[in-house]
Order: C-alpha cells, then structure tokens, then sequence
C-alpha cells in the first residue's frame, strides 16, 4: 500500500490539510499589502511571486522569511497594464511591450529555448533577491497545459528541488497526457486537490470547498489585494481581490468553518522540505 501524502508530512493518512496561496504577489501595491497581510494576520499559509511584475522588487523588499515560491509567469493578460520578460527574448512579446495577453499566443509562439531561459532565470532572481523559494506554480496554468512547456517546469522543479501546483486529475485527462505521472515519477510533489476561489461566488465557493475537503493536501488559490484607487484602475477584476483580502483576512466565520471541518492549514515549505529530503 503507497504512503499518501500526507502521511509523508507526518500526519495521519484522513488528515485534512490545507494550502492557502496567494496569487500575483508583484503585480501592484495593493496586491503586495494584501498578500502580506493575509500571511501575517489572517489565513493565507503561502504566495507566489510573480518576478516580471512591476512591483516584485517592493514586495521582496517586505519579505521577511514567509512561505512564498514563484508565480512563474509568461503572460501579460490585462490592456492597461503591462509587464514582460527579464531576459532577452523576442518570442515572449506580443507587439505591444508586453508578455502576450493569452495563454494560446504563448503557446503558438513562444520559442522553448527562450522561455526555458526565461523562466530559470525567474527562479534565480527570486533566490538572489533573498527569498528562500517554497516552491512553483504556473501563471494562468500556461504551463502544465502543452507537454513541451511542462517539461521545463518539471525540469526547473527537480533541479532547484522545488514542489508544484498541479491541477487534479479529471483536469489531467482533460488535457490528455499524464503531467501528474511524470511529476511524481520525478519524485516532485504536489497537492492532492486545487480549489480556484474564481471571480464568482467567492465566499460561498471557500465555503463549499472547506464543507466538502477531502482527506489529503488541497490548495486553495486566492488573489487578494487591498481596494485603492489604483488597483480599480489597472484590474479588471478588482473587486474579487478586494473580497478574497476581505476572506482571508476579515472573515472570522470562514476560520470557524475550516476549524469545524477539521482543517489544518500547512505552507509548501512542508512539502519542499520532504521532497528534499527523499
């Protein structure tokens, strides 16, 4: 009989844990004090950096030893606000000064060369600039999606001995090749379930997710920011990421809930930690 996941971390195999992550740390200032709130104050147990964004040296200069990995990121999705690569790579603009703003315009042109080097190069800023990575995860999903792609990202998790998001595995067979195999062929580790708050229903969505936990390791991923002017300004949605800060950080009933659910909230250094180990 296999170990499960979470008897790896130690706990007992019907345990309950969860991994809130924070997405899109970098992308602005209200994003940076939000994410560092909810990591300090509230129920986020983890983040992502996203190392091309405009404000991902301001949210380095905040860390202070928190479990953050790198929100590897190819894409630029919103028009009025930009960002692009940090290396030399003429394959991941999109014309207008920017990462393309869809994931299908990366994968119809991005040269692999180019984004491999960009992407490792991400990693490296990341762990120069101080930040004891925790592990990886992929911008919009741009990376688990196409089998070329998911190599580089499975090649920069074993060489920095890092774990990943992945999605499950009805998203798996969806796609059509078996990204969670060769993961854990190549003894990487990931969650066992992926919740995505979304842009609808935020509240009653964590709700339901933390009602019908499964045992095993699930990530919820959230993209809380503060409201500001700015953040109104440059974010389309900027009204969900105002109610994830407010779940994660205001909402006592939603730590009531995950208490009565029998949750225990982890970071992926946990798992970082066992896959190093093995």
């Amino acid at each position: 009989m296999s170990t499960s996941l979470a008897e790896r971390l130690g706990y007992p195999g019907d345990a309950r844990l969860v991994i809130v992550n924070c997405d899109d740390l970098g992308t602005c200032h209200a994003a940076n004090a939000a994410i560092f709130e909810a990591l300090r104050d509230g129920l986020a147990t983890s983040a992502t950096l996203m190392m091309p964004s405009p404000w991902a040296r301001e949210a380095a200069s905040r860390y202070r030893g928190e479990d953050v990995g790198v929100h590897l990121t190819l894409n630029s999705e919103w028009d009025l606000y930009r960002w692009g690569p940090i290396t030399h790579a003429p394959s991941l603009f999109d014309g207008d000064g920017g990462f393309p703003r869809t994931v299908q315009e990366v994968w119809d042109h991005a040269d692999l060369d180019e984004a491999r080097r960009e992407l490792r190069t991400q990693v490296e800023r990341a762990i120069l600039w101080g930040i004891d990575v925790s592990h990886l995860d992929s911008h919009m999903a741009v990376l688990h999606q196409r089998p070329e792609l998911f190599d580089i990202y499975l090649e920069l998790a074993v060489d920095f001995g890092l774990p990943v998001r992945l999605p499950g595995a009805d998203t798996e067979r969806a796609i059509g090749f078996p990204f969670r195999r060769l993961a854990a062929e190549e003894g990487v580790l990931f969650p066992d379930q992926l919740v995505a708050l979304g842009n609808n229903n935020t509240a009653t969505l964590l709700e339901r997710a933390l009602h019908n936990l499964e045992p095993g390791v699930t990530e919820i991923v959230a993209h809380p920011a503060v409201d500001t002017p700015e953040l109104r300004a440059l974010a389309p949605d900027w009204m969900h990421r105002v109610e994830d800060r407010r779940l994660l950080v205001g909402d006592d009933e939603i730590r009531r809930l995950a208490d009565r659910a029998g949750v225990t909230f982890i970071g992926y250094r946990e798992l970082r930690d066992v896959q190093r180990g093995a």
